[in-house]
């Protein structure tokens, strides 16, 4: 169980605007109260990181930046077109981010990264692969089929991620403990 909070704190903390900002669309409440809310969480993780000392994510400054700029966009045109496409604006950019090697290392205990490493590095580029294909999604819904717009950036991004993490946490739980398996055995091995 500890494995699984260590690595899924930070996952929902990283994505609080963005979860903040889904579920406010999912319970039909109007999009200016949905992006301020948005808006408004993800200002207060980087504030909160930086009270506490710490390093803030380059995830985290580019959902804050990305936020802010579509929140303003947003609430200068009011255009529901930009609305639209601003998901897939912000997948495109945060799946770039997720192309660097290594981003991915913090959500493994340091003690596990040997062990893993090159597994939660696959699974870095996978996330970014998702992340292009949810904004190629986003598009199609949105201009194809508009009026399932609001129920499918509600709901699709959101449980694609939760997908995509169950999946991604159990493999490298398996991974993780076959290979110590592995080496227990091998130590037993050289020992006699």
């Amino acid at each position: 169980m500890k494995p699984l909070l260590y690595a899924i704190g930070p996952l929902l903390f990283d994505s609080l605007g963005v979860i903040v900002f889904a579920v406010l669309l999912a319970l039909h409440l109007d999009l200016v109260t949905a992006t301020i809310a948005g808006t408004a969480a993800a200002c207060g993780v980087v504030l909160f990181e930086i009270a506490r000392g710490r390093a803030v994510a380059a995830l985290q400054w580019i959902s804050l930046a990305m936020v802010l700029f579509s929140a303003a966009a947003t609430m200068l045109t009011g255009d529901p077109r930009f609305v639209m496409v601003k998901p897939s604006i912000v997948y495109l950019i945060v799946g770039a981010a997720m192309l660097r090697r290594g981003w991915m290392n913090r959500y493994v205990p340091p003690a596990d990264l040997p062990l893993v490493g090159d597994v939660m590095e696959r699974f870095g580029f996978i996330w970014a692969g998702m992340m292009f294909a949810t904004a190629a999604a986003n598009l199609v819904i949105a201009y194809v089929f508009t009026p399932w717009w609001p129920a499918f950036i509600g709901i699709v991004p959101l449980a694609s991620k939760a997908l995509l993490f169950a999946v991604h946490f159990t493999i490298v739980q398996l991974v993780g403990r076959a290979r110590t398996r592995r080496a227990s055995k091998l130590e037993i091995c050289a020992a006699q």
